[in-house]
């Protein structure tokens, strides 16, 4: 283990590393869902720019969430 008190990958478990890796492939999937239906979509479908809605998916899960959520006119 590292002296500063930080595991390095090599210290986490298998399940561990499976759990980090399974969570950054859902992210990086939230987030390429939510900037493609962003380009997708007009800005009336918007209920902010689309310039805004970009930089709010970059939010680490909630950005993209808050997008499906609250982004879109339906």
């Amino acid at each position: 283990m590292a002296l500063s008190g930080k595991k390095r990958w090599q210290d986490l478990t298998a399940r561990q590393q499976t759990a980090t890796v399974v969570m950054g492939v859902v992210q990086v999937g939230l987030l390429v869902a939510a900037l493609y239906d962003i380009h997708q979509r007009s800005d009336q479908e918007l209920t902010a720019s689309k310039r805004a809605w970009t930089a709010i998916a970059f939010i680490n899960y909630v950005g993209p969430i808050a997008y499906f959520l609250f982004g879109r006119k339906e």
